[in-house]
Order: structure tokens, then C-alpha cells, then sequence
């Protein structure tokens, strides 16, 4: 069997705002690769990798879907493994994960809209995973498109070096084509769906001097990434052969100190091939990308992984889906080794050995069964019992863990109850299924009043939730309204001793210990556990059982039962019955202590704030402001666009924020838009939270 080589392969993303056109793009780019024989478009429910009934009905993207296309550069045909990814901030899940497993991204800008506030979301999260990026200012033909003023803002928000590789020939209805900065040629485009629509021509004699401008602009970004490319370019910039420029600003972009730039409306079916060519130009390979890191399980050392198929074999599972007709699908990155169908794995976390039944070669929601799986590819796996997102799979002679992933906790919440009682048991299955497979989606269970509990990211994110467990699951539930995921807090330290003894006969229970409960150190979450006991007053083997303890009595404060986010506990002292005390009594003197000294140490309730854009024109600026004010809100900044419209950044409590699209559509007539995203969580005033505290009706041991 002859090797592929991994220089032909990229894993690519395609990420933006919402509304700037990814699936449109995606579909020109499996149209002209010639994955698919017809256009699929958004707003007609036709999208191939839109494929769930609720992507189609809303012309948005909600689960990032996968495909592999295949494409002809100078000569040779690369493999495309693309994925595309939502750009709603209520599904950033799936954007996160996508770019854990990626080497290359597409960040697609609207000319109109440019730089929106989920770019700058979807831009952070590359920056955070080291994912270099291209940029590709899409919609030229919209009213109000500018190439270059995007590329102003991508260095300006952004605090890229964005460098045009081509400009637009015309924009809005004028838009013909483009210009290659590097070969000096005009690419003019023809109407029709023909897979070669484009023809090349003369620069227009009018764009000559603009031409050379933005050429000499590329040729010093390009020499900027090549010491021996510099040398040329100031003894004669006109000897760089195209090759040279190309490879040097392919060097920057993978050093991530450039971002290539280009244009086109693919709408329009223009652009599309450019990009593509682009893509195989500048965005790295495996090979380009090098060893992936990991801790060896074992001896806990940093070991690494080249990108071979004669390495050992590992793998990320970065996503869990659940299909109907094949069971749980689990979307796996190779990062080297070869991996058979029908052969075992090592789950690291488990420590459990599982069967690969099947592999797939995904296209949108279509499975293309192969037969192996080598460094370098995606594909999705059936078969697995016990596997998460975030899982490592490996050999097991040889382990590997690799950097999972982190996810935000949910900010909003509403219960639910199935409306008849056959739907009972559904209920609980479809639920878990789905929390399977959203790791910003939470099930719990209310102990107070045995209701079900529902958490994610955001309305539209629970609408989502609600309408799939109708249709996918059959399952129809009666809903409230929606509620704020509150946390608390302890803002001082207080010290305690809480003796536990129980005597009913036989053997008893006894525990007692000495312990100081206060605030986490700052940026810490969870517990913070330190044992400082002396002479073994309290045995070594009871310890982990007060941390458990504690651990699992954060799950309820003592304020209205809402989580505790962070403690810090110091076992200070304590004693023990040679024949009465047990794991089990450390562990309940331990829930005990916490619910009898967390009153005493001044807590707190805090909610979560969201960080709040607000694009409007200036007629509507001054009530939308009030609204604002009337609503907790805190005006962070205030700017305009270079359109007109102004902008409003602020902080605003969730609590305020329900409905506020409806509202703020009839304050703008329908003109203004918003995003929001969870920002952090702050204390609620006393008012308002001895208000929430008294409609929870939770009760704890008072203060003594």
C-alpha cells in the first residue's frame, strides 16, 4: 500500500460571525472540488453541511459538520478534511473544539459588516490553539463593500498583519473580479455554475498604480519572513520569482506572523478557486504543524508524537454526535500511528481497552465507511462504550494524554417535564444523548422540588435543545420560564470544628476535625484542599475523604442551594475513635462542617454578566443607552463604524437580558442587532439577593 504523503493534506475551518457567509462558502468550495453536483444554498434550506431540519429552517449553523474534498495545485491533488463551524455565540462549543483539531483556518469577514464581534470570538480561540489563519473578505457585491477597509479593521481589532494577496476588480454590482498581487493577472469571472468560470485578462490600465501600491506592500510583508528573501528584495525586488514570494509569506503565516488576505462573493460563485489555491499556498499540513505534545499517563513526562503513520498511534475525540441509523458517532483527529477498523484502542482516561468497530469518512451527515485511519486524518469511529469529548485514544503499550479541551459552564436554565408519562423514560435517554453530546449542555436534577433541570448557553441554545428532543426523540415536555445559573461564594475566612458522632448499637461513627474554610486564591476554581494536620491526629487514609467532603457539599451553598465555585478548606486539626471512625464519618463531618460555617463566612450570591454589542444607528443611540441603564447595564465603550452606525459595548447582568432581542428590534425599528456572550460572574446586590434567596425557600442550618 502505497503511503500518502502528508504534505497534500489539510485540516481546515471555516469560522466568522454569524451571517458572514461560511456555509455559502463551504458550498462553493464542495461544489468546485467537485464533492457535490449541485449549489446548495442557505436561505433555500438546501445547504449540504447545514443539515439538521432546525440549520435549514433558520439559515444558521448550529453543529459544525465535516467533509474531505479532494483539489489540483501546480499539478498535484490535495486532500481538504474541512469543517464548518457555527458563528452564533451560543454554539461557540462547537467552534472551540473544531479548532483544537485544526491546522489551518478561513476566517471569513463580511466586506459590509467587517470585523463583528464573533470574529473577534472565533479569532481568540484560533490564537488560543495556535491555529494560523487566512482571511477571506467575503460579500463584495453587497451595497457598501470595502476590501481594504476590512483589512484596516483585521489589523486594527485584531492586531493582525493582514496583507492582501489580490484586490477587488469593481465592488457591489460593479464586482467583475480580482487582481493576483504575486503573478500580476486579471481574473475575470462569468455567470453560470460552470466548474472553470473564470477567465484571465489584462489588469484594467485604471488599477495599474493601486496594483504595483499593494504588490510592493506584499513583497515587503513577504521579505519581512525571509532573511535571504530580504537581501534580494533590496538588491532587486523585481528578480523574486513567484515561488520565493509565495513560500516566504506561506513561512509567515504558519509562524503566525501574517494573514494573507483575499476577496470574492461567493454567493456570486467568485473567488471560490483563488481561495481554495490560497489555502493549499499558505495554510500548513501536518507536516508543517510538527510533533504534537502529551503527558505520558505513567510516568507523568512530556513525550511527543511526529505526524507518521509509523508512530504510535493517537488521537483526540473532539466530538460525541448520536445518529440515528449508525448509534454514537465519535469525530476523532489523528495525530499519528495507523489505526484498523475493526481493531482496539486505549482510552487514557478510563484506563479501558475499546473495539473500533467501524471508521467513516464523513461528509455532512453522510458516513463513507474506510478501512483505516493514518496521522493526519478526521474521521468518525462507531463502536466505542465509554468515550467524551476531549478523550485521548492510543496505543496501549505505548499512552499518550493530549491537551483536552476547556468549556464554559452554562449561564441559563429552565425546567422541564414531559407532558405524558410514557415520554418519562424518553426523557431521560434523549437528555443524556444530547448532554453527550454538548459539553456546554447540563442535565440535574432539582433535590428540592424533583424538577428537571435544562442549562446551556443562551435561549436560542435551549430553543435548539427543546425542538430537537421533539423531533429527533419524539419527546414533547411542558417548559418554564427561563432562569439565571447562579453561583455563590464565601468572601472570609472562619474556623470550625465540627464533631460527629453516632452511636446506634455495635459500632458507631466518629469524626472530628479542625478546619478553616475561606476564599480560593485568586483565579482558582473549585476546591482548593490543604491539609496541615501534625502527628497524625488525623489518619492519612481518612484525608481524601474530608476533601470529598467538601467537594460534594460545594454542590449546594447555603444561601438559596445554588454551587459553591470556589473554597479554600485548611485541615488544621482534629482526632479520630481507633474503632468508630471510617472513611464514610470523615466524609459526613466534612458536609457537616461546610453547612455550619459557610453561613458564618459572609456569603455571597453572584450572576453571571454578559458582555453585550450593540450595533444601531445614530437616530436610536440615546433609548437604546436608557434601555440599558434601566437594566443593570454598564457602558464599557461607545464607537462608530466607518458606515455610520454606532456601536455600544457594555456589561449587562443575564437576569435583565431575556427577551431583549424583541425589545430591541421595536426601540430600532428593526435596525439595531446584538450579540452577547458570557463574560464572568459578579455579586448581585444585597436587595436583589435577599429577594432570590427568599423565593429559592432554601433552608440550612441558621447562623448559631
Amino acid at each position: 500500500m502505497a503511503k500518502r504523503n502528508l504534505r497534500y493534506t489539510r485540516n481546515i475551518g471555516i469560522m466568522a460571525h454569524i451571517d458572514a457567509g461560511k456555509t455559502t462558502t463551504s458550498e462553493r468550495i464542495l461544489y468546485y472540488t467537485g464533492k457535490t453536483h449541485k449549489i446548495g444554498e442557505v436561505h433555500e434550506g438546501g445547504a449540504t453541511m447545514d443539515w439538521m431540519v432546525q440549520e435549514q429552517e433558520r439559515g444558521i449553523t448550529i453543529t459544525s459538520a465535516a467533509t474531505t474534498a479532494f483539489w489540483r495545485y501546480n499539478g498535484e491533488t490535495y486532500q481538504i478534511n474541512l469543517i464548518d463551524t457555527p458563528g452564533h455565540v451560543d454554539f461557540t462549543v462547537e467552534v472551540e473544539r473544531s479548532l483544537r483539531v485544526l491546522d489551518g483556518t478561513i476566517a471569513t469577514f463580511c466586506a459590509v459588516g467587517r470585523v463583528q464581534p464573533q470574529s473577534e470570538t472565533v479569532w481568540r480561540q484560533a490564537d488560543k490553539y495556535g491555529v494560523p489563519k487566512i482571511a477571506y473578505v467575503n460579500k463584495m457585491d453587497r451595497v457598501g463593500a470595502d476590501f481594504l477597509a476590512c483589512v484596516a479593521e483585521i489589523k486594527d481589532k485584531l492586531g493582525a498583519t493582514a496583507v492582501p494577496v489580490c484586490l477587488p476588480i469593481g465592488s457591489e454590482d460593479k464586482f467583475q473580479g480580482i487582481v493576483d498581487l504575486i503573478s500580476r493577472k486579471a481574473i475575470y469571472y462569468l455567470p453560470g455554475e460552470e466548474l472553470v468560470n473564470y477567465e484571465y485578462r489584462e489588469i484594467p490600465a485604471e488599477m495599474a498604480e493601486e496594483v504595483e501600491h499593494w504588490r510592493e506592500n506584499l513583497l515587503e510583508a513577504a521579505s519581512e519572513c525571509d532573511e535571504a528573501l530580504m537581501e534580494k528584495y533590496f538588491e532587486d525586488p523585481e528578480s523574486l520569482t513567484e515561488e520565493e514570494i509565495i513560500a516566504a509569506l506561506r513561512k509567515g503565516t504558519i509562524e503566525m506572523t501574517i494573514v494573507p488576505a483575499c476577496c470574492g462573493s461567493s454567493f456570486k460563485n467568485k473567488g471560490t478557486q483563488f481561495l481554495l489555491d490560497a489555502v493549499m499556498r499558505y495554510l500548513p499540513s501536518p507536516l508543517d504543524k510538527g510533533a504534537v505534545k502529551g503527558i505520558n499517563p505513567r510516568t507523568g513526562e512530556e513525550i511527543s508524537r511526529e505526524p507518521s503513520a509509523d508512530q504510535p498511534f493517537c488521537g483526540l475525540v473532539f466530538k460525541i454526535a448520536t445518529d440515528p441509523f449508525v448509534g454514537r458517532l465519535a469525530f476523532i483527529r489523528a495525530y499519528s500511528g495507523h489505526l484498523d477498523a475493526g481493531s482496539y484502542v486505549y482510552n487514557v482516561r478510563s484506563g479501558k481497552k475499546e473495539r473500533v468497530a467501524r471508521l467513516y469518512q464523513m461528509h455532512s451527515n453522510h458516513q463513507n465507511p474506510i478501512e483505516f485511519v493514518e496521522a493526519g486524518d478526521i474521521c468518525a469511529a462507531v463502536g466505542f462504550k465509554d468515550l467524551h469529548t476531549g478523550d485521548t485514544v492510543c496505543e496501549e503499550s505505548k499512552p499518550i494524554t493530549l491537551e483536552s479541551m476547556e468549556f464554559p459552564d452554562p449561564v441559563i436554565g429552565i425546567a422541564v417535564e414531559p407532558k405524558t408519562q410514557q415520554d418519562l423514560d424518553k426523557l431521560g435517554i434523549a437528555l443524556s444523548k444530547l448532554a453527550e453530546e454538548d459539553p456546554t449542555f447540563t442535565v440535574k436534577s432539582d433535590n428540592e422540588t424533583g424538577q428537571t433541570i435544562i442549562s446551556g448557553m443562551g435561549e436560542l441554545h435551549l430553543d435548539i435543545i427543546i425542538d430537537r428532543l421533539r423531533r429527533e426523540f419524539g419527546v414533547e415536555i411542558n417548559q418554564g420560564a427561563p432562569q439565571v445559573n447562579y453561583k455563590e461564594a464565601i468572601t472570609k475566612p472562619v474556623q470550625h470544628r465540627e464533631v460527629f458522632k453516632k452511636q446506634t448499637g455495635g459500632r458507631g461513627k466518629f469524626a472530628d476535625i479542625i478546619v478553616e474554610i475561606g476564599p480560593a486564591d485568586e483565579g482558582v476554581s473549585g476546591l482548593q484542599f490543604d491539609n496541615q494536620v501534625k502527628g497524625g491526629n488525623v489518619p492519612k487514609e481518612f484525608v481524601p475523604s474530608v476533601q470529598k467532603g467538601f467537594e460534594a457539599a460545594m454542590a449546594n451553598g447555603c444561601l438559596a442551594g445554588y454551587e459553591v465555585q470556589s473554597l479554600k478548606v485548611t485541615l488544621l486539626d482534629g482526632s479520630f475513635h481507633p474503632v468508630d471512625s471510617d472513611q464514610l464519618s470523615f466524609e459526613l463531618a466534612a458536609r457537616m462542617a461546610f453547612r455550619h460555617a459557610s453561613p458564618k463566612a459572609k456569603p455571597v450570591l453572584l450572576e453571571p454578566i454578559m458582555s453585550l454589542e450593540v450595533v444601531t444607528p445614530e437616530e436610536y443611540m440615546g433609548e437604546i443607552v436608557g434601555d440599558l441603564n434601566r437594566r443593570r447595564g454598564q457602558i464599557v465603550q461607545m464607537d462608530s463604524t466607518s458606515t455610520g452606525a454606532r456601536i455600544i459595548k457594555a456589561f449587562v447582568p443575564l437576569a435583565e437580558q431575556f427577551g431583549y432581542v424583541t425589545v430591541l428590534r421595536t426601540l430600532s425599528s428593526g435596525r439595531a442587532t446584538s450579540t452577547m456572550s458570557f463574560d464572568h460572574y459578579a455579586e448581585v446586590p444585597s436587595a436583589m439577593a435577599k429577594d432570590i434567596v427568599e423565593r429559592s425557600g432554601y433552608r440550612v442550618f441558621e447562623e448559631e
